[in-house]
């Protein structure tokens, strides 16, 4: 097991790093204190670096010692310590790219995943971003962050995110297993919308009942058709109908026209306060606008279904919360993998070593992490 480790944490390291631990091994070891650190703000969300070392130090008998700043769901400033580290340089400088790779993501989501819980406080969030990220790891570390955030938000009563799309991360947010119900696929399986909705009762028999409605590009067809199959589920609240659809049409029903008519009609001023092309998209272009839900809700009302839920999908990051939250859009749910970061530069997080076998040192520019750690060891004295 011993070996195991070793040799995964070599062959996962940047090599500058291992060249380093030969190098001070042979002209004898010494201690250090690494600061680590983000340059963007962010929410501390490092239990998955620290719970890696907390292993390493088991499994490999390092002793390092990690000093915390912040507790989980902290506001974290750009360039301030997320956390020191102490031990032995030999030990140490071989994890740095390791430990690194868990902390920048989940603290940035963690933000964006916060921040998105704000804009829309009575709707759930639902994390949908496995098939977007290269392998399991980076989904947990994602979903991890968006389980800190939203317990942040939730704090603040918002509703926040209630569950992700797959098994593995469900518990983070306090389920069994992962939510969703349908792909495209299996309605192109089906033949129809109602038809894969009856193929998902029949075979789960559900409590409640979620339908992907943008397959064909009938959106209000198929809503009400499954909302007239399923009456029982829809009068009680039990029925969720999912507009997810791309930003190369409008929902049916809809154009350039008719959604600014729709917008006028529920949001008349909110038009004065967009100027920038993406931001207007958002209101009444193409695919999930503002105006699409807002017509969605509108067709199912007049139908006689007001209790029927409207989940939303489709590049719903953390911009496009915020500019259709100021409409207050009829929203009960919404589906992201979106707060990933769109920059990804915004995740990098870095480390420097502050102290020398008890003296300060640091590359020039960054002495006020010395400034930070020498005020956090007084604390510790």
């Amino acid at each position: 097991m011993v070996k195991k480790l070793e040799s995964y944490i070599q062959q996962n390291t940047d090599k500058y790093f291992t060249h380093t631990k030969e190098i001070v091994k042979k002209h004898g070891d010494t201690q250090v204190v690494y600061a680590v650190f983000l340059r963007k703000p962010a929410l501390y969300a490092c239990k998955l670096a620290l719970n890696f070392i907390y292993d390493v130090n088991q499994q490999l008998n390092y002793k390092i010692k990690i000093i915390e700043n912040f507790q989980e769901g902290d506001v974290v400033a750009p360039g301030e310590p997320l956390f020191f580290i102490k031990g032995s340089f030999v030990n140490i400088s071989e994890l740095e790219t390791l430990f690194l790779q868990k902390v920048g993501i989940p603290c940035t989501c963690a933000w964006n995943a916060y921040h998105m819980a704000l804009t829309f406080p009575k709707a759930k969030f639902i994390s949908m971003l496995a098939r977007h990220c290269v392998n399991p790891d980076m989904a947990y570390s994602c979903e991890y962050g968006a389980s800190v955030g939203s317990a942040r938000a939730q704090k603040e009563d918002c509703l926040g995110f209630i569950g992700s799309s797959n098994d593995l991360s469900a518990a983070l947010f306090g389920q069994k297993e992962g939510l969703g119900t349908m792909p495209h696929s299996l309605i192109g399986y089906a033949g129809s919308t109602l038809n894969a909705v009856k193929m998902f009762y029949d075979t789960f028999h559900p409590e409640q009942i979620t339908a992907l409605v943008d397959y064909f590009g009938k959106e209000v067809t198929d809503s009400l058709a499954v909302c007239k199959a399923f009456p029982e589920f829809a009068n009680n609240g039990k029925l969720v109908v999912r507009l997810d659809t791309h930003g190369a049409r409008y929902m049916e029903g809809l154009n350039y026209d008719k959604s600014y008519d729709v917008i006028e009609k529920y949001a008349k001023k909110s038009l004065l306060n967009y100027k920038h092309k993406e931001d207007l998209h958002s209101l009444v272009g193409q695919g999930v606008s503002a105006a699409a839900i807002f017509y969605l809700r509108e067709k199912l009302d007049e139908a006689g279904f007001p209790k029927v839920k409207i989940t939303v999908s489709s590049g719903f990051n953390l911009h496009k919360c915020m500019i259709l939250s100021q409409l207050k859009p009829p929203i009960d749910i919404i589906g992201t993998g979106s707060y990933i970061p769109t920059i990804w530069s915004d995740t990098n997080a870095t480390s420097d070593i502050v102290e020398y076998n008890g003296i300060s040192s640091i590359k020039k520019g960054r002495e006020y992490l010395i400034k930070r750690w020498l005020k956090k060891k007084q604390k510790l004295c």
